[in-house]
């Protein structure tokens, strides 16, 4: 996903980005996190359904695990920026500052960095579930 994401970049605007070895870093974790939690269960549970069964599942969860990973941790990054204006750890004020900030974080990633996993990370997403269908059996 981080050489999508720079694929991508490059296309849009030749690498002109001042942030570049942070969005790396987060569409790279977002990928290998969502890849080595949602693996296991995948295959436990695609394991034994036919072929198409089992593409329709690998595809689901990575490209569903994936976006919820990158943008998790997209969030996160900027909960730590936002962190110093914020509230005392606990309170009310803290928890509601926490869930907006969060969600401003999900919702610009939703407009700005959904197009980074496209289209190589969609290209790959389909050659990688293809390649898991046919393996696991």
């Amino acid at each position: 996903m981080a050489a999508s994401a720079i694929a991508a970049l490059y296309l849009r605007n030749g690498l002109l980005t001042s942030h570049l070895g942070a969005l790396t870093l987060v569409y790279f974790f977002g990928g290998a996190l969502s890849w080595l939690i949602l693996m296991p269960l995948t295959q436990r549970f695609a394991r034994q359904r036919p072929t198409s069964a089992r593409f329709a599942a690998f595809f689901l969860a990575l490209s569903i695990g994936t976006v919820a990973m990158t943008a998790f941790l997209f969030a996160m990054d900027y909960r730590w920026f936002y962190s110093r204006w914020h509230a005392p750890f606990g309170s009310l004020t803290w928890i509601f500052q926490l869930l907006f900030t969060g969600a401003s974080a999900v919702y610009q990633f939703a407009v700005l960095g959904l197009t980074l996993f496209l289209p190589f990370g969609l290209l790959c997403l389909t050659a990688v579930s293809a390649y898991l269908a046919r393996r696991a059996r």
